[in-house]
């Protein structure tokens, strides 16, 4: 089960993805860097209990940020989006 936790690190909810998942019921999650399609779909219905039907994923290239005198990098994140069957929903992005 740990490895379902590290696969999945956080529901994105803003109001580009509340929109997504009322129109379309697509979910969207940041997930690990080294995680696979196969890995999110397996994760996602495991942890929620429900079936998915596509994931699509993207990378963000961490921004450069100046902090003080230097310049360092905010860090590389992974963004899996998530279409799950028709009637399934996952109660954390509903209320």
């Amino acid at each position: 089960m740990s490895s379902l936790y590290r696969t999945i690190v956080r529901p994105l909810i803003t109001e580009r993805t509340s929109a997504a998942y009322q129109d379309r019921g697509e979910y969207t999650f940041e997930v690990a860097p080294d995680a696979t399609k196969l890995n999110i779909k397996e994760a996602v219905e495991r942890l929620f209990g429900v079936k998915v039907t596509g994931v699509w994923t993207s990378i963000a290239r961490g921004k450069a940020r100046r902090v003080g005198q230097s310049i360092g990098r905010r860090p590389h994140t992974k963004k899996a989006i998530v279409k799950l069957r028709d009637g399934d929903t996952i109660a954390i992005f509903e209320g």
